[in-house]
């Protein structure tokens, strides 16, 4: 493969990782909407919604494949709803009134509790996950070999990227999660069921976790730790992208995940091992020359 084939290859499996780096992003995104809240469970909310929908899929998969899967990603994405819910009605709610800090000394709790409560159920083994097809299947398009896997992640997270921004700006229900994380007693006040603005958003961002952890697990198995190293990368995108934008942390994603492989190619002292610096680069840079983030909304506060 020649310079220009290089490149271009880089270019498009950066896309493709970024695209699961994005989906934890959009997760994140839609639980600070709603409750102005960094959710550090996030990633293993995602996990334990795809080994659901894997366990209940294989009762089917044996007499139809394909309805397996399928019967289990809709398991998946229906239990992570409901978990997303029950967290934030029966643990979250109780720090309601509690410090930021506390509210995320929890959520981070709520990780390590999730993720040894699967490795207790179902071990700390690599578990291959059944897909709708190989995702080792690639084709070629100008010389460049393209995945299907990739493709397909890609095209998932634009289109979830997109119905997400259309939710937060076009619908009553976006807006009514953009008004309780705003300022809760005022939403309240304007007739805002508050308590259920906020139990709907976590369940909309854990089952938007648990696809972007079904197509992870798809390619690289399901294990307990699937997210612990995408979450940094998710967190820098939300920040670089801005916390209030769908479509800056989607392309703050992508971009992270390109120039990272870029640097990793081509920049001889960063080379494979360094590159995980790339994204706090970046970060450091945005926070100091835009701290809302490239795409976010600066908030002015009156006293």
């Amino acid at each position: 493969m020649n310079e220009f084939g290089t490149f271009v290859q880089l270019v498009v499996d950066g896309l493709a990782q970024g695209s699961l780096y994005a989906a934890l992003a959009l997760a994140l995104i839609l639980v600070h909407q709603a409750t102005g809240l960094i959710n550090f469970a996030q990633g293993g909310m995602a996990v334990l919604g795809s080994y659901i929908g894997m366990t209940v899929g294989s009762l089917v998969a044996p007499a139809n494949p394909f309805a397996g899967v399928l019967l289990g990603v809709i398991v998946a994405v229906v239990a992570s709803f409901g978990i997303g819910a029950f967290i934030e009605r029966f643990v979250m709610r109780r720090f309601q009134n509690g410090e930021e800090d506390t509210k995320v000394v929890a959520t981070i709790g709520l990780l390590t509790l999730i993720t040894g409560l699967i490795g207790i159920v179902w071990s700390y083994n690599f578990i291959p996950y059944p897909f709708f097809f190989n995702t080792s299947a690639s084709f070629m398009v100008g010389g460049i070999a393209i995945s299907v896997w990739s493709l397909t992640t890609f095209l998932t997270i634009v289109a979830l990227m997109v119905i997400l921004q259309l939710l937060f700006t076009k619908t009553k229900l976006g807006l009514g999660l953009r008004a309780v994380a705003d300022n809760a007693s005022s939403a309240a006040l304007s007739g805002v069921k508050v308590g259920g603005m906020l139990m709907v958003g976590w369940g909309l961002a854990a089952a938007l976790g648990t696809i972007a952890g079904i197509l992870l697990a798809a390619k690289a198995q399901l294990n307990p730790g699937n997210f612990d190293a995408i979450l940094v990368y998710a967190l820098a995108a939300v920040i670089i992208g801005g916390l209030s934008s769908p479509i800056g942390a989607v392309a703050a994603a992508m971009g992270i995940a390109v120039l990272e492989n870029l640097a990793g190619t081509y920049v001889p002292w960063i080379g494979h091992d360094l590159k995980i610096a790339v994204p706090f680069i970046l970060l450091f840079v945005i926070l100091i020359l835009r701290p809302q983030g490239l795409f976010g909304r600066k908030v002015v506060v009156r006293v």
